[in-house]
């Protein structure tokens, strides 16, 4: 985004008087409409959400360690890896880009608030009551659902009332959703600062944009297959029990049609955060904008017709697989450009490697990785012999930790001074860095050996040959789990009281866009008058 404002000073000037101050104690939280303090929120229930799920993470590692049953039984085992996958999913990753959304899309629009400030503040607080039922689904009679995160029949028709509870909770996670994409679809395109066209916009409140369609798309689909699961399980339907001439197989497809889409749902905003990150260090332009908006349209417009490449071991016609495996190799080709363009941008750059830069290129460097293990996935005979093994579980960790999560926290070291006004311990969000990537590689590297070898994944238990590599992947998990901590402590914490070296308007000497013309922190109310943008100016770094 190359535009200037006219009037750097103008649009955000801080109020004092009690019509324009920003509200204390817990009413401001409780009755927030601000889209900072909606956006601190969200941020702050998806960590704790991921340190929940970590926490289950780390029971299923422990459990694993060696072969026999050390600490849970398998049905325990099972519950904990069905409740790792829905609470990291739809309770830490999806809730933690929506907060980056309500934070930054305003703020880089010249926008004063999000459209529907109210609504905002309602799809927040629809997560808490969801949040509660699924974790506390595990003190329901008969444990915590356990038939894996896709929720397949028929193992989701035996199960007791904790499913009950689960499918209730992911429809107000559903409605959360929808509200917070139908908030930014209409915040983007109706209240874009004048002059800023949507080819200037930065690329990450592109990736929202088509984020949102996504999630508007096919939440309702996930929201029927768990409607007719709650129908066959009380009111005598048959859609997925074979007994009455249901099939449990349309399940796994009405699910992955959603489920597929979902992925990118994950992935796109992490995307958009590191086409901010990557030329801000290497002080130069993103090369290849356009392209950059195209491949993501494409990749959310291809997520639509790939959702049977899981299903390649469900008795699938030669002529499905082939058609599946195609169109997924094709998925390649638009991610192939993402990470080209990221590479040619940082080509012959003045680059500098402060924390987010580390956290935007580790994502590359990892991200690539996973994204060719699941081009190997996308073959349907190798798919056959690796399908439900732990390769799966290296593959899709690979895209979705190392994908997500380090653009988010590449995203907050990038933000945060802006945030909170305070710069962040350089040298402890390096720290923070080099643990996380190091002990995430040790706990997923030996996965794909495993999987290759044949363990398969959702056993509470394996034989002896698979010891040392489950060894590995413990320690590592460990490891990668204490390093969150670290984060949380030693960075999150410090910022949050405003313990550091103030943060100038400006921290990084690269970056351009609107957010960085107001103060840090942000004020309270920003661009109360829309900035003006000159669009003949242009920045020039470096």
């Amino acid at each position: 985004m190359s535009a200037v404002i006219d009037h750097p000073g103008h649009g955000h000037q801080v109020h004092d008087d009690h019509a324009h101050g920003a509200p204390h104690g817990w009413r401001r939280w409780l009755y927030a409409t601000n889209h900072k303090d909606i956006g601190t929120m969200y941020l702050l229930f998806s960590f704790t959400m991921f340190i929940i799920g970590g926490v289950l993470a780390l029971i299923i590692r422990a459990e694993l360690f060696q072969p026999g049953l050390q600490f849970v039984n398998p049905q325990m085992f099972n519950q904990l890896t069905t409740m790792h996958g829905l609470i990291m999913v739809f309770g830490a990753i999806m809730p933690a880009f929506v907060g980056f959304a309500n934070w930054m899309i305003p703020l880089q629009i010249g926008a004063a608030d999000m459209a529907f400030a109210r609504m905002n503040n309602f799809s927040f607080w629809l997560l808490i009551p969801a949040a509660i039922m699924i974790v506390g689904s595990f003190f329901m009679p008969g444990g915590a659902p356990a038939a894996g995160w896709t929720l397949y029949a028929p193992l989701t028709l035996q199960m007791g009332p904790s499913m009950d509870a689960g499918i209730f909770a992911l429809h107000i996670l559903g409605a959360s959703s929808i509200m917070g994409s139908i908030n930014i679809v209409v915040t983007i395109l109706n209240m874009r600062a004048p002059g800023m066209t949507l080819m200037k916009m930065p690329l990450f409140c592109w990736t929202w944009l088509i984020t949102a369609y996504l999630l508007i798309a096919v939440m309702p689909v996930l929201a029927g297959a768990i409607t007719m699961t709650l129908t066959d399980r009380h009111f005598g339907t048959h859609f997925f029990n074979p007994a009455g001439g249901g099939d449990p197989v349309m399940y796994q497809h009405i699910f992955w049609f959603f489920g597929h889409p979902e992925v990118y749902i994950m992935i796109l905003p992490a995307f958009g955060i590191v086409s901010a990150i990557i030329p801000a260090f290497a002080r130069k332009r993103l090369f290849g904008y356009t392209s950059m908006v195209y491949a993501t349209a494409s990749i959310a417009i291809l997520s639509f017709i790939v959702w049977a490449h899981h299903m390649f071991t469900s008795g699938m016609p030669v002529t499905g697989q082939l058609f599946f495996m195609y169109a997924t190799m094709l998925i390649a080709v638009p991610t192939g450009v993402k990470i080209f363009n990221w590479i040619a941008t940082m080509w012959r750059g003045s680059m500098t490697f402060e924390t987010p830069m580390l956290f935007a290129v580790g994502f590359i460097f990892v991200f690539t990785m996973g994204g060719f293990t699941g081009l190997i996935l996308a073959m349907a005979p190798v798919d056959i012999q690796l399908h439900d093994t732990y390769y799966v579980v290296a593959h899709f960790h690979y895209v979705l930790v190392a994908g997500s999560l380090y653009a988010m926290f590449g995203g907050f070291y990038y933000w945060a001074p802006k945030w909170t006004g305070v710069m962040y311990s350089e040298t402890r969000g390096k720290i923070h860095f080099w643990a996380s990537l190091i002990f995430f590689n040790i706990t997923f590297f030996p996965m794909h050996f495993l999987g290759l070898a044949g363990m398969p994944r959702r056993y509470a238990d394996y034989p002896m040959q698979f010891t040392d590599f489950n060894m590995i992947a413990t320690v590592g998990a460990f490891g990668f789990g204490l390093s969150q901590v670290y984060f949380f402590f030693f960075v999150v914490l410090p910022v949050m009281r405003g313990k550091g070296e103030p943060a100038p308007q400006q921290p990084w000497e690269g970056a351009e866009g609107l957010e960085w013309e107001v103060p840090s922190p942000a004020p309270f109310h920003t661009f109360e008058t829309p900035p003006k943008l000159n669009l003949a100016a242009t920045k020039i770094v470096g």
